[in-house]
C-alpha cells in the first residue's frame, strides 16, 4: 500500500474541504438556515455519484472525512452508498438513500429530501420508500422510517459492507478533527489568570492526546479505505471493522474533550461542540461493529 495521496486525490480532498468550509454550518443557528442548506444541496449533488464515476474507496473516504469535519448537513453518506449498490443517485433531490437494521427496524439515513430507500437486510437489498422523520441524536442528518412494500434490489456483498464501514469511519474521523480544531481555537483565545487556557498543561495535554487519537484513526481509515478496492472482500471487511471500532472510540474521546475544554459554555446549546459529539455518536451506531466480530481486541 502506498500511503501517499495522488495529486488528483489531494485536489478532491481540498475541493471537499472548501465546500464544507464555505457552506457548512458555522453555528448551531445555521442548522436552520434554509437558504444555506439549499445552496449546499446543489453543491453536494454531484458528489453522491462518486462510486459510479469510478472513485476509489480512498477518494470517497476523503470526501466523507471533510464533510464530517465541516458538519455538512445534507445527504451524502446514504446516497453514495446507494450509488455503490446500483441505486443511481442521479442529479436531483429525491434520489435513493440507504437504511440498515433489517426489516423490522429499518430507518433511512440522510433522508432529507429523499423519496426512495434501499434497505439492507442480511445479504440482500430491498427497495422501498422514505416515510416520516424520526427523532435522532444527530442534528446534521435526518433519519426517517423505511416503508414498504419492499422489492428485491439485489445482493449485498462484503465489499459493499466494507465501503459502508469506511464511509462511516471517515465521518467519525472528520467529526473528531472538527471538534478538535474548535477546541484548539477556543483554547487560544479564552484566558484565565491572564493567560490563554491552552498554555496550561491541564488543557494542552488532553488536546495533544486527542491529536494522537486522530492521527491513529487516519492511519487505520486510510488502510481500510485502500482495502475496499485492493483486498479480497472478506479481508477488506475485516480491516474496515477494526477501523470503525478504533475510530468510534477515538472520536468520542476527542469530542468529549472538546466540550470539557470549552468549560461551562461547552454545555450550552449555542456551542457547536455538542453537534460534533452528536454526529459522532450517530455515526458509531450506523452499521455498528462489536469486538466479537474481529479476531482480536483493541487496547
Amino acid at each position: 500500500m502506498d500511503v501517499r495521496l495522488t495529486a488528483e486525490q489531494r485536489d478532491l480532498r481540498d475541493t471537499a474541504a472548501k465546500l464544507a468550509d464555505d457552506l457548512g454550518p458555522g453555528s448551531v443557528a445555521d442548522l436552520a438556515d434554509a437558504e444555506r442548506i439549499e445552496r449546499l444541496e446543489k453543491a453536494v449533488t454531484g458528489w453522491r455519484s462518486l462510486r459510479s464515476q469510478g472513485a476509489s474507496g480512498v477518494e470517497v473516504a476523503l470526501a466523507a472525512e471533510e464533510f464530517g469535519r465541516g458538519l455538512v448537513d445534507v445527504p451524502f453518506l446514504g446516497p453514495v452508498l446507494a450509488d455503490d449498490l446500483g441505486g443511481g443517485p442521479g442529479t436531483t433531490i429525491g434520489a435513493p438513500t440507504v437504511a440498515g437494521g433489517g426489516f423490522t427496524s429499518a430507518e433511512a439515513v440522510d433522508a432529507r429530501g429523499m423519496r426512495e430507500v434501499i434497505v439492507v437486510a442480511g445479504d440482500q437489498a430491498f427497495a422501498g420508500h422514505v416515510g416520516q422523520p424520526v427523532n435522532d441524536v444527530d442534528l446534521t442528518r435526518v433519519r426517517a422510517e423505511a416503508l414498504g412494500p419492499l422489492t428485491d434490489a439485489g445482493a449485498v456483498g462484503d465489499r459493499w459492507r466494507a465501503l459502508a464501514l469506511v464511509v462511516t469511519c471517515a465521518d467519525l474521523v472528520g467529526a473528531a478533527r472538527g471538534a478538535h480544531a474548535l477546541a484548539c481555537d477556543y483554547a487560544k483565545i479564552r484566558e484565565q489568570y491572564g493567560k490563554a487556557i491552552g498554555t496550561y498543561q491541564a488543557v494542552a495535554h488532553p488536546l495533544a492526546e486527542g491529536l494522537a487519537l486522530i492521527e491513529g484513526s487516519v492511519s487505520v481509515l486510510r488502510h481500510a479505505a485502500w482495502g475496499v478496492d485492493a483486498l479480497p472482500p472478506g479481508e477488506a471487511l475485516h480491516y474496515a471493522r477494526i477501523a470503525k471500532l478504533y475510530s468510534a472510540r477515538a472520536a468520542r474521546d476527542v469530542c468529549e474533550t472538546a466540550i470539557q475544554v470549552h468549560g461551562g459554555i461547552g454545555n450550552t446549546w449555542e456551542c457547536l461542540a455538542h453537534v460534533f459529539l452528536r454526529r459522532a455518536l450517530a455515526a458509531t451506531a450506523l452499521f455498528p461493529v462489536a469486538l466479537e466480530e474481529i479476531e482480536y481486541g483493541l487496547s
